[in-house]
């Protein structure tokens, strides 16, 4: 978009209109459709219109005028379908909560031509887009105690509410279930995905900085080499110089091109302290130095040194070099802040054969303008070598004003802790994920199933309970005791009506009861019969 040039806005009594932003430059505040709740597709959409009319069409059928029903629950059922399939992916539980209560007012069971299929759908897209269980797991128990509330309320028979209990977990819950795996399942290709195209430009950042480091060990090899041509081009310049046998113009052409080695010295240096690495120095020292090299190079340069070492074989793994690193950093404090003091280094193995102690003391120097300072940065990163090491670092001032740094490093360091990749660690935890919702998969439908059996033998023992009669009570009845009598020995219920193959009724009867005989045993029952208001009968029915 071209800028445009800055004009006042017109003096009017009517707001000047704000220029829409455009996608790059929306900003990510409370827009209308934010990432929460992203606009909808031309293909959601049409999926959302066609789930629709697919759950519309057995409400069509079952609410027909001439079917029984009437026009005006066509036009309800619809409408509730069309709002309810609106809401689901912002709300997936409101469509299921709704359909659950539209089908209550049919039937306690829950089990309705006109509304299963919304059931089974809005159960599975609740699974498939809800991210948590938690509120799934509430709305269920709140459908099962409705369902018991509406039961005690209209006094029907307990065998409905089981009903409804079954239809609730092979209706909603079942499909909730599969909408759950699913969910997961893509949850794990995406991460797959994901991980996949993550890997691919790790491995491209990686092959990048390889080529950059390539070219900087290239670069530093040049240095080396042309730094040192153009060092010998400066020094024969010098000395030609210097040469009385040249005239003045020679002398003065090869100062001049003394000179300008020496620049071109100076800038190869500078450019190729560009291409290092950040944080990298030029090299000081010998690769692959020992420490008795080092100590003879320090005593080279003239420094009082005094070296004492056990023999001993080679320091495995990252123990050699921290031993490197410790007698260089205590030379190199020694000579920055007690120049001229004798410095004493002593390496001698430990009691127990297993790890290898390091000293280096430096007497306080004589012209010394500055006190010892505290410990800096070099001594945190020599703390932090040792510590990978397996090691022990500590320092500090002597009696005597000087200073010792002294380090207890392993022979055998133990080696570094696995460090996972990000990539594997995030695999793994999307691995965890599936495996936690496939477990829920598997231990909440069967949770479900244990509570319905649980709560079905309770209410059967209970059932029992109130519909047995005790043979002490059936032993006082007696034929043509009034009614009003023998209710007083009877429990609150009797049976639904005699078992099977139980012979029949007296003739002239007007009403026959049945009891059990024992709690827990359906047969033999009692059989109690009245006529006229009187006990006619009374029979152990086998």
């Amino acid at each position: 978009m071209s800028e445009r040039p800055f004009r006042p806005w017109p003096r009017t009594t009517e707001r000047p209109r704000r220029p829409r932003p455009g996608k790059s430059e929306r900003p990510h505040g409370p827009w209308p459709h934010t990432r929460e709740h992203p606009r909808r597709t031309t293909r959601e959409h049409a999926a959302d219109t066609a789930l629709w009319l697919l759950l519309s069409l057995p409400v069509l059928l079952r609410s027909d005028p001439n079917d029984g029903g009437s026009w005006p629950l066509v036009a309800l059922g619809v409408t509730v379908l069309g709002g309810c399939v609106a809401v689901s992916r912002r709300w997936p539980l409101v469509p299921l909560a709704i359909t659950v209560a539209a089908s209550l007012t049919l039937t306690l069971e829950l089990f309705t031509p006109s509304y299963s299929l919304a059931l089974v759908a809005f159960g599975y897209l609740a699974g498939r887009r809800q991210e948590r269980t938690r509120g799934a797991l509430w709305l269920f128990a709140a459908i099962a105690a409705t369902g018991l509330l509406l039961t005690a309320v209209t006094h029907t028979p307990p065998a409905q509410w089981f009903t409804l209990l079954l239809a609730l977990a092979l209706a909603v819950v079942a499909p909730w279930l599969i909408g759950r795996y699913v969910r997961q399942y893509d949850r794990l290709v995406r991460s797959g995905w994901e991980l996949a195209d993550r890997m691919e430009r790790e491995q491209a950042a990686v092959a990048d900085r390889e080529r950059l480091r390539e070219r900087s060990r290239i670069a530093g090899d040049m240095h080396d080499s042309l730094g040192h041509d153009l060092a010998l081009i400066a020094v024969r310049a010098g000395a030609l110089e210097l040469d009385p046998g040249l005239g003045p113009d020679q002398r003065r052409a090869a100062g001049e091109l003394r000179r300008a080695a020496a620049d071109a010295t100076a800038r190869l240096r500078d450019v190729i302290g560009v291409l290092r690495e950040d944080g990298t120095a030029a090299p000081t020292t010998p690769p692959g130095e020992t420490v008795e090299e080092l100590v003879t190079r320090a005593r080279t340069s003239g420094l009082p040194v005094t070296f004492a070492a056990s023999p001993m074989p080679p320091l495995p793994g990252m123990t050699g070099p921290a031993l490197y690193r410790v007698v260089q950093e205590g030379l190199t404090n020694a000579t920055k802040h007690a120049p001229g003091a004798p410095i004493s280094i002593t390496i001698a193995p430990e009691r127990t054969e297993e790890a290898v102690r390091v000293r280096v003391l430096n007497a306080p120097a004589s012209t010394a303008t500055t006190p010892l300072p505290s410990p800096g940065t070099g001594l945190v990163a020599l703390d932090e070598r040792v510590r990978l090491a397996g090691g022990t670092l500590t320092h500090g001032p002597t009696a005597d004003g000087g200073f010792a740094l002294e380090a207890v490093l392993p022979r055998n360091p133990p080696p570094p802790p696995p460090t996972a990749p990000t990539s594997a660690r995030e695999l793994d935890r999307a691995r965890r994920e599936v495996r936690r919702g496939l477990t829920q998969a598997i231990w909440i439908p069967l949770a479900l199933l244990t509570a319905l059996g649980l709560l079905m033998t309770g209410v059967a023992l209970w059932t029992q309970h109130r519909s047995h009669l005790d043979p002490a009570e059936y032993a006082r009845l007696r034929i043509g005791q009034p009614y009003a009598q023998v209710t007083e020995h009877l429990p609150a219920r009797s049976l639904d009506g005699p078992p099977h193959g139980a012979p029949a009724e007296p003739p002239g009867a007007d009403e026959c009861r049945y009891y059990r005989t024992t709690l827990l045993a359906a047969i033999p029952v009692y059989r109690l019969c009245f006529t006229a208001g009187h006990l006619t009968d009374k029979t152990e029915v086998p």
